[in-house]
């Protein structure tokens, strides 16, 4: 009898006292697996409970049911966990004609997560504080460890690798409104969602992307803001973007609108590739068809709008101000309508070539019409090249047909460096397009002259298109215009609302950098702890901060900051040393993984270059250590002895390729492979005395970067 008494008790905590009648029940989610199903209020409070077994801490199962949080909290990590150590799932929805309202959900892999819920309803939901990477890029060099990969998904790969506020899978006629997500990774993703709308939504200040669709088609994405949705970045160093986006379109998104959204400080305002698998294709695949309408895809890291290997796409009235490289990047698209866009001020960080307002590579039967371009490094550019990679491709060899038939006509070019610029393109109208100001108006290979035309201007409309949500997000944040106020910490991008010091905490050479970041006011070092020299000791909001041990040797430290009336801190250990170190260049024949005795007789011989340093910092990237030093194949040794007290110590490197690091003698840290950059650690316990410290590295190919640093485990 005591055992039924426990089963009905149980059961009255996840039904309520209402289970046996008309009204809502009220559940207070005590303990992992609540399952809920039938209509429901979640008793006020904040829960704290852990997804266990992967499956959902709560699951709304049936049809029809609707169940309101009321504000309520699911709260997954604990109190000291970082993001990126989060896991499990907050809440699952199954079933068809679901309500949920009003949830707050942090602290997960993915905060809600529905399953063939077709006909769901997704109103006032907060999904802010849930997973993200710890970003390995600083300002001062990028770790293209960062990148994301949205190539693959089919096998869910972006929740399993990179989370999610929100995932609707293998859902139709969804209504997502009002949601919220900062301060993670994703915010809204679409995985197979089909005939949905998702309108009013604030997936804004992510390190990743705001909404990401994947195989969806004819939903409505409107009125949403998806700002500051970005990762690699640091103004007036690097651009990358790392593939993050406002809103992200990969593999087969069709007949979708796309409009009066605000995507703006984002890796691409719109990111959209036709797909892995239509390249592997014959047909007339890709993200087709798509209505792109009233948008604000300005300063981006990268482009305003990536769409590349599509057909049919109409992208119309957007704004397209500031973007890094250019405004619209059309790499083999074909017949798409760009009509009365503004694109201004686009290109200032290009790559060669590519940068200004509209870029398209291999593009086909494109018309660009009545749109407005200023101050742009290149206003239109069309081209062809090799790209014998892709040419053995199935849908290139069924659809490609070369860089010919676009037309560019009807627009106005202010000020722009280049009007027009045609490399190996053919049969290209321009059509009594007005220039103004403009340096070099028509730029053409001799394979690539236009045709010119005169025409009495022709009217121009926009088309209609549906609609949905209330709000008006273009232009909401104006007071942040331009790509400087996009600022990256160790987790994502600053969101101007807290006062911090980013990063907390540096291991590093002989210097660091720290951000103090806040929305106004001032800050002021008010203690050093350590012998470093610290400048500026004050400044305005935001602000930057740099700590240098001035002598060689070993030093922890601590900063106590005051910054608009908060106490901060940031602590680190710097180590000052007289590296010597060398460089070497190395043939395949001489490959460092395979041939250990000619890789030691290259290092005990010449080298073509050799630098005294204070630390191992650096970020070739692309390049080599000097002219004298090429980019790739290349071999570097360094070696230096420092005095160090008794203690336990970790020994941290970041390199691409291949490190390995002695400590007198003594093989720590081996990773003698070929990887993108990679972190390494290793634990050393050392008595008091000077040390030898070796570094043997290789690079194969593309990227490279080299960091070595050390800290304290216990005090010495």
């Amino acid at each position: 009898m005591k055992g039924i008494n426990r089963c009905i008790l149980a059961w009255a905590t996840v039904l309520g006292t209402g289970a046996f009648g008309g009204q809502p029940d009220e559940v207070v989610p005590r303990h992992d697996n609540v399952e809920i199903t039938r209509d429901a209020v979640i008793k006020a409070g904040t829960y704290r409970l852990s997804d266990d077994d992967g499956n959902g801490v709560i699951r709304i199962v049936g049809d029809g049911i609707t169940v309101d949080f009321r504000g309520a909290e699911l709260f997954g990590a604990g109190a000291t966990q970082s993001p990126d150590t989060y896991s499990g799932t907050g809440i699952v929805i199954s079933g068809r004609g679901i309500t949920l309202r009003n949830a707050r959900v942090r602290g997960f892999k993915v905060g809600i997560h529905a399953r063939g819920a077709s006909g769901l309803r997704l109103e006032d939901c907060d999904v802010s504080g849930n997973y993200q990477q710890r970003l390995k890029s600083r300002p001062q060099g990028e770790d293209l460890g960062d990148w994301l990969s949205p190539h693959a998904n089919d096998g869910g790969e972006w929740l399993r690798d990179y989370g999610a506020g929100v995932c609707l899978e293998q859902c139709d006629g969804v209504m997502v409104q009002r949601v919220r997500a900062r301060n993670g990774q994703n915010g809204i993703v679409l995985d197979r969602v089909n005939d949905s709308r998702i309108c009013d939504c604030d997936c804004s200040f992510l390190s990743g992307w705001g909404l990401a669709m994947w195989r969806s088609n004819r939903n409505v994405i409107s009125r949403n803001a998806f700002d500051f949705c970005i990762r690699g970045y640091s103004h007036g160093v690097y651009n990358r973007g790392q593939d993050s986006a406002g809103i992200l379109m990969f593999e087969q998104n069709n007949d979708n609108v796309v409009a009066e959204n605000s995507a703006t400080h984002c890796g691409d305002g719109l990111f959209g590739f036709g797909g892995t698998e239509s390249l592997a294709g014959s047909g007339r695949t890709g993200n087709n068809n798509n209505l792109i309408v009233g948008n604000d895809f300005s300063y981006a890291a990268a482009h305003g709008i990536e769409m590349t290997f599509s057909f049919g796409n109409q992208m119309i009235r957007n704004r397209l101000v500031g973007n890094a490289i250019c405004g619209i990047w059309g790499g083999y698209s074909q017949d798409t309508l760009m009509v009365g866009n503004h694109l201004e001020g686009n290109g200032e960080a290009g790559y060669g070539a590519e940068r200004g307002g509209v870029n398209i590579e291999h593009g086909r039967g494109n018309v660009i019409k009545h749109n407005t371009f200023q101050d742009n490094r290149c206003g239109v550019f069309l081209w062809s090249d090799e790209d014998r990679h892709l040419m053995e491709k199935p849908w290139i060899k069924a659809n490609h047909k070369g860089s010919t038939g676009n037309t560019i006509g009807h627009n106005t070019f202010q000020g722009d460096a280049v009007g027009v610029q045609l490399r190996k393109t053919s049969n290209t109208k321009l059509i009594s397009n007005a220039m103004r100001g403009v340096e070099l108006e028509i730029d053409a290979d001799e394979v690539s002259g236009p045709t010119l035309l005169q025409e009495p201007p022709e009217p121009w409309r926009p088309p209609p298109y549906s609609i949905c949500g209330e709000s008006r997000p273009v232009g909401a944040r104006d007071e942040l215009r331009g790509r400087q106020n996009m600022l990256i910490t160790e987790w994502g991008p600053y969101d101007f609302r807290e006062t911090v010091v980013v990063p907390g905490h540096l291991v590093g050479g002989h210097e660091g950098v720290f951000q103090v970041l806040g929305p106004s006011g001032r800050f002021k070092v008010t203690n050093v702890v350590g012998s470093v020299k610290v400048s500026p000791t004050e400044g305005d909001l935001p602000g930057v901060v740099k700590v240098e041990l001035p002598r060689a040797g070993f030093e922890s430290f601590r900063l106590e900051v005051e910054a608009d009336g908060r106490a901060l801190e940031a602590t680190g250990t710097l180590l000052r040393a007289d590296w010597e170190v060398k460089f070497f260049a190395w043939n395949p024949s001489q490959d460092p993984r395979t041939d250990e005795e000619r890789w030691q007789l290259l290092l005990r011989g010449p080298a073509l270059e050799s630098q005294a340093v204070g630390s191992i910092d650096f970020n070739w990237a692309l390049g080599g250590p000097s002219r004298a030093v090429p980019p790739d194949q290349f071999g570097t040794l360094a070696v230096t002895t420092i005095p160090l007290p008794t203690g336990t110590y970790k020994v941290h490197t970041v390199s691409d390729d291949g490190i390995r690091v002695w400590i007198d003698g003594d093989l720590v840290i081996d990773d003698w492979t070929w990887h993108p950059p990679k972190e390494n650690d290793a634990i050393v316990s050392l008595p008091a005395g000077r040390h030898q410290i070796r570094i043997e590295h290789f690079e194969i190919d593309g990227y490279a970067q080299l960091r070595f640093g050390m800290e304290p485990v216990t005090k010495p």
